[in-house]
């Protein structure tokens, strides 16, 4: 109807507030309420209003300035550290990891807990649990939730792993829901990329920014993209799976039952196979950077079939989503400064010149333990919602 007012609800409002508060607090870190007016360009009574319900709801908290100023300095709002705590549980194909942190996302070293991966599910959750308990045992903070990464093609409507290519223990599961049941606290399932998308963005280099996408080369090939301030999720939540486009149809079969995957020849995984094949046996990843580093000339032509075929995903994520900054998680392409140099490179060759220009190609320096506390944090503070600003 013609010259009708959008009515907004006051809920909604609150919430919106709310959330603007959140974000400025985490990405310019502990400020005082007089500053948060300027960040989050919100009046005064607005923004009292809002930190006032928030730290009343557990998820702020004041604290007295470092360094008094001259006269009488505000209080310096922050996220909560001590009274309330997350847990992050990190599923990977050969080593489980279990974090605690605030809300803060400050991850309590000393409580970090890793144990080899059950081949069991029964036997995995069984685990989880326990070690759970184990670092939360004598957390003076109340836990308010886990954050549970996986690897695998998550299905966000059915909210179940369809398929985990390499851990199909996990297939049609939700060890999510399946902690919220033993542990009583909420639980949130997000794939790998999705996590460290959050993390980048919350805690990481990217701070603050609305267009930035994650490529995750290691054990697999994901990718996690926020454009605009929202994370791009697809129908069902499995958008990003690049990895499992064909490249090479008489190619590796890869996991997933299709030959010649671009995640067959473009991960730190298939480098490792390669130089096992070239050494006539089976490596471990330590054992392949080990042989890089002695021998680099006698693997140069497996690191430039995987240096080919990387900088071809790359390509492909800054032609599609152009990005101002792609971060590239990996160990064995990144660790040496040259093989990654050589590598964009080859990016620069594919890549569209415009969409390259205002893009920043950086190695992610963020531990997936730091997506699974920042996939939770975002459940507490953001809902679950997919936007992000």
């Amino acid at each position: 109807m013609a010259g009708r007012r959008l009515r907004i609800e006051p809920t909604l409002l609150r919430r919106i507030n709310e959330r603007r508060l959140i974000e400025a607090i985490q990405k310019h870190g502990p400020q005082s309420r007089a500053t948060l007016r300027r960040l989050a360009g919100m009046t005064a009574p607005t923004v009292s209003k809002a930190v006032d319900s928030l730290i009343t709801r557990g998820l702020l908290e004041e604290l007295d300035p470092i360094r008094p100023a001259v006269g009488r300095p505000g209080k310096l709002v922050r996220m909560v550290h001590r009274s309330a705590v997350v847990l992050g549980v990190l599923i990977d194909v050969d080593t489980c990891t279990v974090v605690v942190a605030g809300l803060d996302g400050r991850i309590d070293e000393t409580r970090t807990c890793r144990f080899a991966t059950p081949v069991t599910y029964a036997g995995l959750i069984d685990a989880i649990e326990r070690r759970c308990r184990e670092a939360l045992d004598g957390v003076a903070g109340a836990p308010q939730g886990v954050g549970v990464v996986v690897n695998a093609l998550v299905n966000e409507r059915t909210g179940e792993i369809l398929c985990c290519v390499n851990l199909p223990i996990l297939d049609q599961r939700n060890p999510a829901n399946d902690l919220e049941d033993r542990l009583g606290i909420r639980g949130r399932l997000i794939k790998g990329t999705t996590a460290l998308c959050l993390s980048e963005r919350s805690h990481g280099e990217a701070r603050g920014h609305d267009d930035i996408a994650v490529l995750d080369i290691t054990t697999g090939l994901g990718l996690g993209v926020i454009s605009g301030g929202v994370i791009i999720t697809g129908h069902s939540g499995m958008a990003g799976e690049i990895g499992h486009i064909t490249v090479a149809p008489d190619g590796v079969r890869c996991g997933c039952g299709n030959r010649g995957c671009l995640e067959t020849l473009a991960t730190d995984a298939a480098l490792v196979r390669m130089i096992g094949s070239r050494l006539g046996r089976k490596v471990t990843l330590d054992q392949a950077r080990i042989a890089l580093t002695e021998d680099p000339e006698r693997f140069a032509p497996d690191v430039g079939v995987v240096s080919e075929h990387v900088a071809i995903a790359i390509a492909a994520v800054v032609n599609l989503f152009n990005p101002t900054t792609l971060f590239i998680h990996s160990t064995l392409l990144t660790d040496d400064a040259d093989r990654f140099a050589a590598c964009i490179e080859r990016v620069r060759q594919r890549a569209l010149t415009g969409s390259l220009a205002d893009c920043t190609i950086v190695r992610s320096r963020t531990p997936k333990e730091q997506a699974a506390i920042s996939a939770i944090i975002h459940e507490i503070t953001h809902g679950g919602t997919a936007a992000v600003r």
